[in-house]
């Protein structure tokens, strides 16, 4: 893992633009497929466009986070790891838990009771921040950017790979018709900067502020912080949506998942400008 050293002489680094590059690219490969797709139909190109619509956002948030800061120690080669890593370990513990405490649904695309929902929260959220807390379980727990930054990386990742899921099951539900299960990627795609990327990168900020360089401590802040992003992921999930934004082609984005988005996304900010100024104090000597 490489480390940076930041003090008060180091000139401020150019701001990358990364992410920008990432989402014009991915974008345009995402058209791509999808036109070739529809004009050869080829069923080979599927799983192509859906993993390159349900990637390109959460890769894309990762890399804007990672891009508008540069006082972590992290390395974009670590963040990367912990994307792959870390939302395929949240995935598996969230599945796993979830056969165990959850009825199998008949159609996983329809929307849960809101008691069912607060459920998936908790556990959900309880498996993408034990995949943060082993990821980073040998590195130094001194800095709320690192923290936000695994968190946000574990969660778009686990966002990602559960978008591609539902993608697929909804091609399967429709008996194959490619165009609900695009429609799908695309939706589930504009909502992906409003979710398990922010609420884990949260929780991921909160509770690297409140452990100490070689052990995580499961504080009060931390448990009410891990109760709060659980609420608001079963709020999204279990709130019943009756007031749509119809956006071209006709995509409908809840107003609820919008509202409950932003306040995330404006905890989110509140927490990064935070680590932005505690990275920027001189470090404290602690007495063993």
């Amino acid at each position: 893992m490489a480390h940076k050293v930041w003090t008060e002489s180091t000139p401020p680094v150019r701001r990358g633009r990364r992410w920008l590059r990432a989402l014009l690219i991915g974008l345009g490969l995402f058209i791509a497929t999808t036109i070739v797709l529809a004009l050869t139909g080829n069923p080979n190109l599927y799983p192509t466009v859906i993993l390159i619509g349900n990637f390109l956002v959460p890769i894309v948030f990762v890399a804007f986070l990672y891009d508008h800061q540069h006082i972590s120690s992290l390395s974009l080669d670590t963040v990367a790891a912990s994307f792959c890593i870390g939302g395929v370990l949240g995935v598996l513990g969230a599945a796993i838990l979830e056969s165990v405490v959850l009825p199998i649904a008949t159609n996983p695309t329809h929307g849960l009771s809101l008691g069912g929902a607060f459920l998936v929260g908790l556990i959900e959220e309880a498996s993408k921040i034990a995949a943060v807390i082993f990821l980073a379980r040998k590195m130094p727990h001194t800095s709320q950017m690192d923290g936000l930054l695994l968190g946000g990386a574990v969660g778009m990742g686990f966002a990602a790979l559960e978008s591609t899921g539902y993608a697929f099951t909804v091609f399967l539900l429709s008996h194959g018709h490619v165009e609900a299960s695009l429609l799908e990627t695309v939706l589930r795609g504009l909502l992906a900067p409003f979710g398990h990327g922010v609420w884990t990168g949260i929780l991921g900020a909160v509770v690297f502020r409140e452990s100490t360089p070689r052990r995580f401590r499961m504080t009060g802040l931390v448990i009410l912080t891990y109760l709060f992003v659980s609420f608001l992921h079963g709020l999204w999930d279990g709130l019943p949506s009756t007031i749509y934004f119809i956006i071209p082609p006709g995509l409908p984005i809840p107003v609820t998942s919008l509202i409950l988005g932003v306040l995330g996304l404006v905890i989110l900010a509140v927490l990064y400008q935070g680590a932005m100024i505690q990275q920027r104090q001189p470090p404290t000597v602690t007495l063993p």
